[in-house]
């Protein structure tokens, strides 16, 4: 993660006005930002999933919402992210034996006592801040004492991430462009040589089709997206670039452009 930029929070919970006090303190900061709040958990997975955010604040409980901080404990555990953010719990809950369940079970970083008489959003996000300072200190630390990551880790790594921001953006995998744009992002990241004509060029050669056809493709994978989002909003939250009125979806140069800057940025 770049210490640069804010830290990225998504928060669960069921209590409106708790919801409003988080809001609240984090806009007297730069350095953290909400990208999500629900109080569902299934919902909050999905936030996980799509915004990629480096904490999860989660109520236990969700009393007036839907699931339970369990369900998505459970259901997060069994998910594959290509960055696995830090989870800390706000409960009601004082039993120390619940506690101890959970840090066993689901290795959590703090549970937060809500009816403690210092608890408070500013207690929360300060210890996650805090957090994230040992987290990059213990990475530069280690940096020195443990083996380069090798070529196929980084390829991995890359990839993974590559496919976590297509979920987001909605790109189907059973299109053919979908594969076709996974194979462009990463050639365009490890190749940074290479312009995007020449690495289109380059998988339709190793995809044995022509390239017309693989533009094709890629187009009709972005304008499905485009078509098929349950939230137009929300998916221009995913992708910043302007996109030209007369074209109504990102080109293919475009989207491929748009998605390897920014998975640099954040990766490297």
């Amino acid at each position: 993660m770049d210490k640069q930029k804010p830290m990225k929070i998504v928060l669960i919970e069921d209590d409106v006005a708790a919801c409003r006090d988080f809001a609240d303190y984090a806009s007297t900061r730069t350095d953290i930002v909400f990208v999500g709040m629900t109080n569902k958990s299934d919902k909050g997975l999905e936030l996980v999933r799509n915004k990629l955010p480096e904490a999860v604040i989660l109520d236990l409980e969700l009393n007036t919402g839907a699931g339970s901080g369990y369900d998505f404990l459970e259901d997060f555990y069994k998910t594959e992210f290509s960055i696995r953010p830090i989870v800390v719990i706000t409960t009601r809950n004082r039993n120390d034996t619940v506690h101890t369940h959970l840090h066993a079970k689901y290795d959590l970083n703090w549970i937060f006592y809500k009816l403690q008489q210092s608890y408070c959003p500013e207690m929360v996000i300060r210890h996650l801040l805090r957090f994230r300072e040992f987290y990059h200190l213990q990475g530069s630390r280690n940096a020195a004492i443990t083996t380069i990551e090798t070529p196929e880790e980084l390829k991995t790594r890359i990839i993974s991430r590559i496919k976590a921001e297509l979920d987001a953006f909605g790109i189907s995998i059973r299109l053919k462009g979908r594969k076709y744009i996974e194979e462009s992002i990463y050639l365009l990241i490890s190749k940074g040589d290479k312009d995007s004509e020449t690495v289109l060029q380059d998988v339709s050669k190793s995809q044995k089709n022509n390239y017309d056809n693989v533009i094709r493709a890629i187009q009709t994978a972005i304008n499905d997206a485009w078509k098929n989002a349950n939230d137009i909003d929300e998916l221009l939250k995913r992708y910043t670039a302007p996109v030209r009125k007369d074209k109504g979806t990102p080109t293919p140069t475009e989207f491929i452009h748009y998605y390897t800057d920014k998975i640099r940025r954040d990766m490297f």
